[in-house]
């Protein structure tokens, strides 16, 4: 026996607010790019910005403004110290230190100076400038080679104009993740990078269901308007839609509030991600096949 949260027969107009939905997902586009603009770009981390993360726990309560204070005549006087649990923390900077030599001096002594041996260093990640140059330009490659591969399955398996709206939503869920996490100057970390993969392929499968079931109604009733069938077909597969994204939105919450500060972005990235992709299965792959529909009608439209 299927759980149902919406009752058959339902009959919710969603296209005939799509031009309100469409308005809303321009207005969050562009106050994310405002955002990336306001902060100067993108904080990047070290994965594609290059340098150094330093996780030093300490033996009694410390705060980051005396960590700071510690480093104020060292390379590390402008790094960011984010505390990571009870005493610990992260230093983040643009500096390599791979040489242990460096690390001892524009590390240690400081920390030693201020804090006598009441802490650890319990990690050290180096990256170089040209490593994160490579990673940066493949991460952006790695993104729009899925959403090209996406495109020519889509195509192949249903028609062009299903695929077109596919990715048109995977391209608006991407900018709102990415918006997301520049408007509140969070950085932009593999971690980040892994929840944009993870959006794009439960956007697309969320997105895949609605437009066969666009397709099968279709078929069925060939004489039945576009905008009919659309809402149709949303309707027909609302139940499934909002039980599988309830239940990872659910799931991605309870990472969020309780999983710790180290995989916290990359649940906050999921979260939005999960919404958006939820969103633009109904408000932008289904809207966008209306619209291709209006300006190249399919030949089995045309046979009306």
């Amino acid at each position: 026996m299927s759980m149902e949260l919406i009752k058959p027969g339902i009959n919710i107009d969603f296209v005939g607010k799509m031009k309100y939905a469409m308005i809303l997902s321009a207005l969050l586009i562009v106050i994310g790019i405002g955002s990336v603009i306001y902060h100067g770009g993108f904080n990047l981390g070290i994965d594609f910005a290059g340098g150094s993360i330093i996780q030093v726990k300490f033996s009694k309560n410390v705060s980051a403004d005396q960590i700071r204070a510690a480093f104020q005549s060292t390379e590390l006087k402008n790094s960011a110290i984010q505390q990571f649990g009870a005493n610990e923390f992260l230093i983040r900077t643009h500096h390599s230190f791979s040489d242990q030599k460096m690390l001892a001096v524009s590390v240690e002594q400081p920390l030693t100076t201020a804090f006598n041996k009441d802490y650890e260093i319990r990690r050290v990640e180096v990256v170089g400038a040209k490593v994160s140059s490579d990673f940066r330009s493949k991460a952006i490659i790695a993104v729009i080679l899925s959403w090209l591969a996406i495109l020519i399955y889509v195509s192949l398996r249903f028609e062009f104009r299903y695929a077109a709206g596919g990715i048109l939503a995977l391209v608006h869920d991407t900018l709102i993740v990415i918006g997301a996490v520049a408007f509140f100057n969070m950085e932009f970390t593999i971690n980040i990078l892994a929840a944009l993969v993870f959006v794009i392929g439960f956007s697309i499968n969320d997105t895949i269901v609605t437009l066969d079931r666009i397709r099968e109604i279709v078929k069925r009733n060939p004489k039945q308007t576009l905008s009919d069938i659309i809402n149709l077909a949303i309707n027909e597969t609302l139940s499934r839609t909002i039980l599988t994204s309830l239940t990872v939105f659910l799931t991605l919450l309870a990472l969020y509030i309780f999983g710790g500060a180290v995989i916290r972005d990359f649940a906050f990235a999921l979260l939005i991600g999960t919404v958006a992709g939820t969103y633009s299965t109904i408000y932008i792959a289904c809207t966008s096949v209306l619209l291709f529909e209006k300006l190249q009608p399919s030949k089995m439209m045309r046979k009306q």
